[in-house]
């Protein structure tokens, strides 16, 4: 499957909103798919849920607002909720999105190797130098 960008009404249904700003959320859409991009060339199909979750942090918290009051009430944000960007959780899922990442191994073996052995190989052996019971004669 191929990317498709989300749209500024499946942005607006994401954030629980009934009206959006049309232009400015595609705007943010565009960005966050940029930078999405900047960890994962091309995008997987699945990374909607990432770009929306950048594009949403961007057009709910554009300034970056940590501590509003407004009259009687007051909201307290966590620090970095706001402004367009990933986080690490976000890079972290984009990676796994696109099968990167994880546990892996490298096996250095070189497809020509042989199972003998390296070192010269005594036929003789050495049945008479060892002492009874170590399990040689």
């Amino acid at each position: 499957m191929v990317f498709v960008a989300p749209t500024a009404e499946q942005l607006g249904m994401y954030l629980g909103m009934d009206e959006i700003q049309g232009d400015r959320a595609d705007l943010l859409i565009q960005q966050a798919v940029a930078l999405a991009e900047s960890v994962v060339k091309p995008l997987p199909a699945q990374a909607t849920a990432v770009v929306l979750s950048v594009a949403g942090r961007a057009y709910v918290n554009p300034q970056q607002v940590s501590y509003e009051t407004i009259g009687p009430m007051s909201v307290q944000r966590p620090s970095g909720s706001g402004g367009l960007y990933l986080t690490k959780a976000d890079k972290a899922a984009l990676k796994s999105l696109a099968g990167r990442g994880g546990a892996f191994t490298v096996d250095p073996t070189p497809a020509t190797a042989d199972p003998s052995p390296t070192w010269p190989v005594d036929d003789a052996g050495f049945a008479d130098e060892f002492e009874p019971g170590w399990g040689y004669g």
